[in-house]
Formats: C-alpha cells, sequence, structure tokens
C-alpha cells in the first residue's frame, strides 16, 4: 500500500510511519493510520465520551456538546484543513478522535481534583520540578498504550507513533523524562531534546481550539448564560454577527448565532490553510523529519488571527466557564470526584482496579478507575458510597 496521492512530503505517509510498539502485521486493506481510527473508535474509552462533560453536564441538555460530540468536531476541522495542505486525513482523525480519551467525568474540575487528590495521595513524589499527579493528556495516552484490554498479545491499542505523538501533545520535561524510561525511542523525546511533532499532530491542537471556542458559543448562548447581544464586545464574534446582519438584516435568535458560527468558523480555518501554507514555503520543509526538526510549529494562525482568539478564549473564560451557575455544578462535580478518591483507597475492595492492576499503586489505579468514569456513573457510584447524592 504505497501509493497513497495527494500527499504532500512534508506530510505523514503511512508506509514510512515509525510503527506500532508491538509489530504486527499490514492490513490488506487499510492504512496503519485508517487502522488506528478504527481502532479508537471500537475502544471502551471512546464510547463513553458520549457522557463526558464539555462544559455542560450531560444531565443538564440534550443538546449539550460533551466530549464525543467535541471529538467528532475537532475531526471534522482537521480533515477539511488536512486535504487542503495536502496532510494525512486519515491521521488527523485518528488523533481528533482519541486526544480526549483520558479526560474524567465532569471536564476539567474532576482532572484538577484527580491532579490534587493524587499529589496529596502520593507527597512522596512531589519532589520540585515533578508533574506526578494526574493530567488528562498523559491519561489519554496512558489509555491507549496500556488501559484498553482488547486484544490478546499486548495491552492497549498498539497504536502508531505518529498517532501516539499526535495524542501526547504536550508534556512537562519531568514526565518526559519518566515516558523515555519505559519508551527511549518513543513519542516523549521532543519535550526533552526540542522539535516538534508532525504536521498532523499540530493541525489537531489547532482544529481543538477553533472547536471548542466556537461550540462554547453556541452552547453558553443555548443555556442563557451568554447572549448574542453581550457579546458585541467580543471582535472575533462581533465581525461575523455584523457580516451576517449585513447579507440577512431580518436575521435573529438561533439563525444568525448559526450564520455567525459557521462564518467565524470558515474565516479561521482559511486563515489556518493561508498562513501555513507561508510558513511551509518560508522554512523549505520536504520531509516529516524536517517537520520534526523545527523548534517551532508550522501550523498556526496569522497575528491578528491568533490575537482575537486569544481575546474571545479569554471572554468566554470569564462570562462562561467561571459563571458562577456553573462554578456551582463544577464545585459539586470536584467533590464527587475528590471524595470517590478516598473513598476507594479506603475502601479498596469496592475498587476492581486495585485489585486489577497490581503492577501499579493503589492511588494510581483509583486514578484510572475513576477517569474512566462517565458523569452518571461518578454521580451513582459517589452515591452509593457515601450516602449523599450531590446532584438530586
Amino acid at each position: 500500500m504505497r501509493n497513497f496521492p495527494g500527499l504532500a512530503p512534508y506530510a505523514a505517509h503511512p508506509y514510512a510511519s515509525r510503527g506500532r510498539r508491538f509489530p504486527e502485521p499490514e492490513a490488506p486493506t487499510r492504512s496503519v493510520f485508517q487502522r488506528d481510527r478504527d481502532r479508537i473508535i471500537h475502544s471502551t474509552a471512546f464510547r463513553r465520551l458520549v457522557y463526558k462533560t464539555q462544559v455542560f453536564l450531560n444531565h443538564e441538555g440534550d443538546l449539550f456538546r460533551t466530549r464525543l460530540t467535541h471529538s467528532l468536531e475537532v475531526a471534522q476541522l482537521g480533515r477539511s484543513i488536512a486535504r487542503t495542505l495536502g496532510l494525512n486525513e486519515d491521521l488527523v482523525e485518528a488523533i481528533a478522535l482519541a486526544h480526549d480519551l483520558g479526560h474524567t467525568p465532569f471536564g476539567h474540575a474532576g482532572q484538577d481534583a484527580l491532579n490534587a487528590s493524587m499529589r496529596a495521595a502520593q507527597p512522596d513524589k512531589a519532589v520540585a520540578g515533578d508533574d506526578w499527579g494526574f493530567e488528562h493528556n498523559l491519561q489519554s495516552l496512558r489509555v491507549v498504550d496500556e488501559l484498553e484490554e482488547r486484544y490478546p498479545l499486548f495491552d492497549g491499542l498498539n497504536l502508531t507513533f505518529e498517532t501516539r505523538e499526535g495524542i501526547l501533545k504536550h508534556c512537562s520535561r519531568s514526565n518526559a523524562e519518566r515516558l523515555i524510561g519505559t519508551d527511549p525511542s518513543g513519542v516523549a523525546r521532543r519535550f526533552v531534546e526540542g522539535g516538534s511533532p508532525s504536521l498532523e499532530a499540530q493541525l489537531c491542537n489547532l482544529a481543538d481550539e477553533i472547536a471548542y471556542n466556537a461550540h462554547d458559543i453556541d452552547d453558553g448562548v443555548r443555556s442563557g448564560l451568554l447572549t448574542i447581544d453581550g457579546m458585541n464586545d467580543v471582535p472575533l464574534f462581533d465581525r461575523y454577527r455584523r457580516q451576517a446582519l449585513d447579507a440577512h438584516p431580518t436575521l435573529k435568535g438561533r439563525r444568525l448565532l448559526f450564520e455567525s458560527i459557521r462564518l467565524m468558523l470558515s474565516d479561521q480555518v482559511y486563515d489556518v490553510i493561508d498562513c501555513t501554507r507561508q510558513h511551509l514555503e518560508t522554512s523549505g520543509v520536504a520531509s516529516i523529519d524536517e517537520v520534526r526538526a523545527l523548534r517551532k510549529p508550522l501550523v498556526g494562525f496569522t497575528p491578528d488571527m491568533a490575537a482575537q482568539s486569544h481575546a474571545l478564549k479569554q471572554f468566554l473564560f470569564r462570562n462562561l466557564y467561571r459563571h458562577p451557575q456553573v462554578m456551582e455544578t463544577t464545585e459539586r462535580a470536584a467533590r464527587v470526584v475528590s471524595e470517590l478518591f478516598t473513598l476507594y483507597l479506603e475502601r479498596p475492595s469496592e475498587c476492581p482496579a486495585i485489585v486489577a492492576q497490581s503492577s501499579v499503586s493503589p492511588a494510581r489505579a483509583v486514578a484510572d478507575y475513576i477517569a474512566g468514569m462517565t458523569d452518571r456513573f461518578a454521580i451513582r457510584e459517589h452515591q452509593r458510597l457515601s450516602g449523599r447524592n450531590l446532584f438530586p
């Protein structure tokens, strides 16, 4: 399978993959990255994403985004851009669908609570500069490398180096050195030696930002915590709201919202394409190895779009993610996670992972177990073990 028309020389070519941790014969009808994507879609962790929080808890409304729908939107945006740039769409899709597999229930509130619990449980690990604890990006790699149990000869999904490289989009030096200790030629080396991941990995990182900015506006307005008029002072959104009204003066309500977001998404996609093409031409890269040797990413926004995107993120942080109603919910969610962690350590027989994962500490086994939970299962388990329902 060596004919992949349409791929640029600096793209990730399937026949030139750095391979899998455990060698396997190639599939007769699928490239290695198509195979990675299929394994991710069939994984248990992927199915759980449908009941994991993006911003609003799953039970708060049927139409709010979840980690699953967010991942699908990242994959759609990523593939659209990848096709225009001559990058590998299958690899982009695989990375996009896997990038949040390690997220806890209740989104970032759950992650922060689990990280704090892990650090408190293992103070001997908390040396200066060490990031021992819990971080969803590292956990996503742990899921595909170790925690999925689908194959008779190895743990995890045995994905290619390129997909795993894209999943690990950021990592502290201390954690990178720890990963290198068990996988010397692996995906964490660039965080110690410098360099960049593939263009496909860089693209997924930016598509993630584009997707959540857009859909969090939509969900924020749907929830009533944001209003279209309340975003007049956000230049990135207001520009497209005005464009939508110029073209359709009577437009209002959800149609105005959707058209504004659509125009914003399209313009951001074109901005990434144009800016990245310029970076590729200036850099002169002609292979994926030359891409990896660079210290700075090539996929990105123009400076003006980057500044406006950052301003939008700051607006969402102040007015949506830190809205009192959202904060009240996330505080209860954090209590569920931290109390579950303590309860499982006090009653190890209640946590199947402590028994099954004898090769790791009880704290790490509990963290793995809680991270794999959906929102509603975590709520049920907390109520069962504590006798209290924090989400009546």
